[in-house]
Formats: structure tokens, sequence, C-alpha cells
């Protein structure tokens, strides 16, 4: 094999190719690390991490292999983070973290949320949302797009996915944040806060299900579950997992994606300007900023079995992280693969849904939203100027930004 960075390095340095390190995200310098292992080792060891050893996986054939074999490359073994589960943490059954045939009853159950009759139907009122907040934006004055569009966006479309008090919709991205915050799992102090967090989320939407027993059926995923073979027996662990995965899922990503539509094409202004004179790219841009950012960066799977991934040699109980974020700056795939180019060819390969059965159920909701977003800035003919560096989160599985100073100007 190629040397590596690490080849030199003693056992108790950093290994300069340990991709679960925070300040990686934090500091926005993930991409030659990753660079390198993609070149020289696609599929490398990592011996020592917080999170203890793991394979990282970052190209993107292999992590399309191991997400086409779910039998031999389990989800449900290790559950999705290279975070481990330790004595005395909360164990929350979700159907992204279970194998088959469990997991396609309960996906089974969410997905008519996402149908694109589904999509057809919601899009006036995402369309009116995301309309008011725009034109309610102050122009030439500075304000954080994260919280006052990404969230908020993303936070009112959760609420309606639930059927929750609009009041305290803000609730959900408290939830969120504290739910998929994998830095947690160093620190016993905030693992037992977010236990007690979790399970005021759990009580609260206990209350939520008991309002709808016994009642007709209505569109929201709540009512779904209810309704349904497969997840109306489910425990309170069980649901309060469903939950969390539906409420990270569809306000992380969503409101990352948002986010890097601001960031990444002030980034790029050559291709905001063929955007800005070319509307009918948004389609395809969605898709484009969507790969760039990757606002989920790695999913983890745990192997069944001894077997062999691109030349080495996976034991039976092996955790492997596919690097979705590696993935889809793969050279290979997606040429010039840092730069966004709002009319690449072939942005819909992207891998941040991730692939196979575990494809990401609200794929297309997020694309509707995200390409409501651009169509509605671009009706109001309205640019967005990134004022300063975001404040990043730092971590390796939510890939996103807490805070990003903008101003808005008219082309």
């Amino acid at each position: 094999m190629a040397t590596l960075a690490t080849d030199s390095v003693s056992e108790n340095a950093v290994d300069p190719l340990d991709m679960s390190r925070a300040e990686l995200y934090r500091d926005d310098v993930w991409q030659a690390p990753f660079r390198e292992l993609r070149g020289k080792a696609p599929v490398y060891y990592t011996e020592n991490s917080a999170f203890g050893s793991f394979w990282s996986v970052s190209s993107y054939k292999p992590i399309v292999e191991v997400e086409s074999l779910p039998d031999l490359y389990s989800s449900e073994a290790g559950g999705i983070t290279i975070a481990d589960l330790q004595e005395g943490d909360i164990k929350m059954p979700m159907f992204i973290a279970m194998d088959r045939p469990k997991h396609t009853g309960q996906r089974r159950t969410v997905a008519p949320a996402f149908t694109p009759s589904e999509m057809v139907r919601m899009n006036t009122n995402i369309r009116a949302r995301s309309a008011e907040i725009l034109d309610s934006l102050p122009v030439g004055k500075e304000f954080d797009w994260v919280d006052t569009v990404s969230i908020e966006l993303t936070t009112q479309m959760l609420a309606i996915l639930f059927d929750f008090p609009w009041e305290e919709r803000r609730l959900l991205t408290y939830w969120s944040d504290w739910a998929g915050d994998i830095e947690i799992a160093k620190d016993p102090v905030r693992k037992e806060e977010r236990r007690n967090i979790l399970f005021e989320c759990a009580a609260y939407f206990g209350n939520l299900w008991q309002g709808k027993l016994g009642k007709e059926p209505t569109p929201d995923l709540i009512s779904m579950m209810i309704h349904s073979d497969a997840m109306s027996h489910m425990d309170q662990m069980e649901f309060l997992g469903n939950l969390i995965l539906l409420i990270v899922g569809g306000n992380d990503t969503t409101r990352n994606s948002m986010s890097a539509y601001a960031w990444g094409l002030d980034q790029f202004p050559d291709e905001r300007a063929k955007l800005e004179a070319n509307p009918e790219l948004i389609p395809n841009a969605v898709q484009e900023i969507i790969r760039w950012q990757t606002p989920l960066a790695h999913m983890r799977r745990t192997a069944t079995q001894d077997t062999e991934l691109a030349g080495q040699q996976i034991r039976a109980g092996d955790k492997l992280a596919l690097w979705y974020l590696s993935a889809n700056r793969d050279e290979s795939v997606f040429p010039d693969a840092d730069r966004i180019i709002v009319d690449r060819e072939n942005a819909r390969r992207h891998l941040a849904f991730g692939h196979g059965i575990h494809r990401c159920v609200g794929a297309r909701l997020a694309e509707l939203q995200i390409g409501i977003l651009l169509e509605e800035m671009a009706k109001r003919r309205l640019r967005v100027n990134v004022l300063r560096e975001p404040e990043r989160v730092a971590a390796c599985f939510v890939h996103g930004y807490k805070k990003m100073p903008v101003e808005l100007s008219r082309y």
C-alpha cells in the first residue's frame, strides 16, 4: 500500500487520518485528509479514536458496495453512528437502524407522507410559508441566515408533519440539536442531560399520541404510526427512536442544505451568476448544493461476517464509517468536486441521502423545500451575501452551520 501520512506517527500521537475528530469539521479542514484517503487508502483502519477503532470508507464505489449488501453490513448490530452504545445509554430502536424485515414494515408506514402526490399537496403550503419568511427579511441589514431562514423553515415543516403545536415548534429544533450531537457520547455529564431532555421529548409526543388514539386517520406522521400494523404497538423507546430519526432527519439535512445554498454560492460567485441568469437550473442546483454540503457526514455499518472490501480484510463485528461527505467529493465521479457547479451533469448521483434500502425516506421533501426557497429567492431577485465566516457544527456526524451572518441585496 502507498505511504500514508500516519506511517511515521507514534501510537500516542493523533492520527491525521482519523476523520472522527470534531475540529476537522468545526474548522472546515476535512477536505485534504479525505482526498489523501480516497487516493491511497479508500478503506482505512483507524485504530485509536475517541469513538474506538473503525474502518473509514471514503470513496464512492466501496460505499455503494456496502450499502448494497445490508445483510452483510448491518445497520442494527451497532447503530448508525460511530459512537457505540455504552452501559446506561438510552437504547432507542429506529427503523433506519434496523435490518430487514422489521425495517421494511416500519419504513412503509411513514413512506406515504413523502409520496409524489403528497409533495404536490404540500407545495402550496411550503411556498406560502417560504414567501412569508422571505418577505419579512431586511434587505441591506445584517441577520443570521441559519436561525431566521434555515431553522425556521425546516421547523415549520416538521411541525406540520407531526401536527405539532405551532407556538411550541422550536422545541423540535431543540430536541434535534441534542439528539444529533455525536460529541455528547464523550461526556458523561452531557449524556445524562441529554437523557433527561429526550425523555421530556418522549413524554410530550406521548401526549400527542394519546390525543390521536381512537380518532380518524389524518395525514400526519403520528396518526400514520397509530394506524399501522408495523408501528402501532411500539414501546416507549422505539417510539422515541423513530421520532428522533424523523426529527433529526427532517431538521438537520434540510436546514444545513439551505445554509449551504447561502454559503456555497457566496464562495462561487460565477456559479451564482449563472444560476441567477438561468433560474431553470434550480432543480439541478438543488442536487448540487446537497452534494457539496452533504449534511450528514457519515453513517455506520457493522460487518456481520468476515469479508473483503477494496482489498481490506473486514472481520465480523468490525465497525465501518461510510463517509458520504467524502464520496460526494470523489473526483472519479464528480470532476472538480470541491466546486459547486450548478449545471453539473451528474449532480443527482450524490450519496447525501444514502443508497439502497436505507436511502432517506424524506429525500423528496427536502429537495422540494430547498427548491422552493431558491425559486422564491429568484422571484424576488434576492442574493445572499455572507458577511463573515460561519460558525460550524463541531462534529463528525451532522455536517452543518450554527450561525451565518448575512446581508441581502437585489440583483
